[in-house]
């Protein structure tokens, strides 16, 4: 059936994803493991360079399988595989989901583990647990970006409708819940750290079409048993495989009986998170400084657009600027993914946005 087709196409996207975050993870751990422990700060300092290029590249690397990854999907449900723009990668590199330059939210596993020595671990301790939060955050920031490039690519197809929320094992309670649940085309993914799950685009939407539901293919993992590894899109199929000291670490033990004794998974788990904000446009939004220097391939676009608006050419560098050149001040803030799907009120007014921001192109 086309819709098991395309549910492997997803959990091969899946699998890719995965290799490049692993690989990711492999590096950051050759690199911390050369951190000076006589001098925390400043040996990071030196290998922050390095630390950065494994992340980044992953991020690059994961985000630059999307189009191909929503081209197979379209062309398993021979659906128009016209596209209004293509994912620029680099734009999702170097920064982390929360809107943060990457190399900040690199430095906090340094914190991490001088707060644990403080606290009075050994020194070996106090390394093992930096260095797990170090792997923790490559392995979230990778599949972050590869999460915020589908959904631009998903922005730019006018085919695809939506995605069904796709959760691999194992999963915390918050993402079973929203297994085989359905987000239209421009709904952000919420997501968690270490978070696996994945988008199924689709063309068609189930409340009207019986798309992505249990029915549709008479069994509930999106891969039968043997078959490969598994993907949920009904949460209480995932509950039901669980080993019954397994659903009571995942939902509490009360959780886990109310559940057995039929109660409503999504009434037992209460799945929110936030995300850090910035005041702009006269309201809070969820933004990033990234790309925004002078230096920035943002500002960069934000000049060139405002050059071509106003008939003005701004100085590139220091000796332009001497010549009478003026300089471009940028002042528009970057907003992130999430929030362009928020503001548009229309996919051709997102996709003009995500091409404006810099992640379409």
């Amino acid at each position: 059936m086309i819709a098991s087709e395309v549910r492997e196409i997803a959990l091969a996207h899946y699998a890719r994803q995965q290799a490049i975050a692993h690989r990711a993870a492999a590096r950051v751990r050759q690199v911390w493991r050369r951190i000076d422990r006589r001098d925390i700060s400043g040996s990071w300092q030196e290998l922050a360079p390095q630390l950065m290029e494994a992340v980044s590249d992953a991020q690059t690397a994961a985000a630059a399988l999307a189009d191909p990854y929503l081209d197979a999907v379209l062309a398993a449900e021979d659906a128009d595989p016209a596209a209004a723009g293509h994912v620029v990668p680099g734009a999702l590199a170097g920064i982390a989901s929360d809107g943060r330059p990457l190399i900040s939210l690199l430095y906090q596993p340094v914190i991490d583990w001088k707060v644990r020595l403080a606290a009075g671990q050994s020194m070996e301790d106090a390394f093992r647990g930096s260095m797990a939060s170090a792997l923790r955050i490559t392995r979230t920031q990778v599949a972050d970006a590869g999460r915020g490039a589908t959904g631009a690519a998903m922005a730019g197809r006018r085919t695809i409708q939506g995605y069904v929320r796709v959760v691999q094992p194992p999963a915390c309670g918050r993402c079973i819940i929203l297994a085989g649940k359905e987000f239209g085309w421009n709904k952000g993914f919420q997501r968690h750290p270490r978070c696996d799950c994945i988008h199924l685009p689709t063309t068609l939407i189930a409340r009207n079409q019986h798309r992505g539901r249990v029915g549709s293919d008479g069994f509930t993992p999106t891969t039968r048993p043997g078959s490969g590894s598994p993907g949920f899109i009904d949460p209480r199929a995932y509950f039901d495989s669980l080993s019954r000291a397994e659903q009571e670490r995942v939902f509490g033990e009360a959780g886990a009986r109310a559940i057995r004794q039929g109660a409503d998974l999504s009434q037992i788990v209460n799945a929110r998170r936030g995300m850090q904000t910035m005041t702009a446009y006269g309201r809070r939004v969820l933004a990033t400084t990234e790309g925004t220097t002078r230096r920035g391939a943002f500002y960069r676009l934000e000049r060139a657009r405002t050059e071509q608006r106003t008939g003005t050419r701004f100085a590139r560098d220091r000796i332009e600027a001497r010549q009478g050149l003026p300089r471009f001040e940028l002042r528009t803030p970057r907003l992130m993914p999430e929030e362009i799907y928020r503001l548009a009120e229309s996919r051709e007014e997102a996709v003009r946005m995500l091409r404006r921001f810099g992640y379409l192109q």
